[in-house]
């Protein structure tokens, strides 16, 4: 046998402010379990209402979808309806203006984060023509040393023999 409608209405406002109670606290008070409120919470959500992603209530806590909601849904308000809105919704105007920043330079996001992946890259192949061109002259110093080496055996070897001979 399911909750009335009405009950989980009441229940789950108790999760928004002004009472901002968390799913723990309002199990133990309403008597109903952490599985059903996160039930209930979950389905509300899908249903496109703003519900608090933590159980700490706070604005803060709110998911990325539910900042987003809360965005779209005060963009043609006025300041005083903003204001009622944020109040009722447990915030402050200031933080919906931040997260309607952060809406508005999302896509530059990726923009930013490809500039700096394509100047580490130029950075990273620059040091790597660097470090190549390192190794050739270190190659060719060992090649120079090595052919030294083979000539002084050769030239030990030779005036050797002719000591031996005298």
């Amino acid at each position: 046998m399911g909750y009335p409608a009405e009950r989980r209405e009441a229940v789950l406002k108790k999760l928004l402010p002004p009472n901002n109670m968390s799913i723990a606290q309002l199990a133990k008070e309403e008597g109903i379990s952490d599985a059903t409120l996160y039930l209930w919470r979950k389905q509300a959500r899908n249903e496109g209402r703003l519900m608090p992603d933590a159980d700490n209530s706070s604005a803060n806590s709110w998911s990325s979808r539910d900042k987003f909601a809360a965005v779209m849904e005060t963009a043609a308000m006025s300041q005083t309806e903003v204001a009622e809105y944020c109040r009722e919704k447990g915030m402050f105007p200031e933080q919906l203006a931040q997260w309607r920043q952060a809406c508005e330079q999302a896509n530059d996001w990726d923009q930013v984060a490809e500039k700096k992946l394509k100047e580490a890259t130029q950075s990273e192949r620059k040091k790597n023509v660097k470090l190549q061109k390192d190794l050739e002259r270190k190659n060719t110093a060992l090649a120079e040393a090595a052919a030294l080496l083979v000539l002084r055996k050769k030239y030990n070897a030779l005036f050797e023999d002719h000591e031996d001979e005298s």
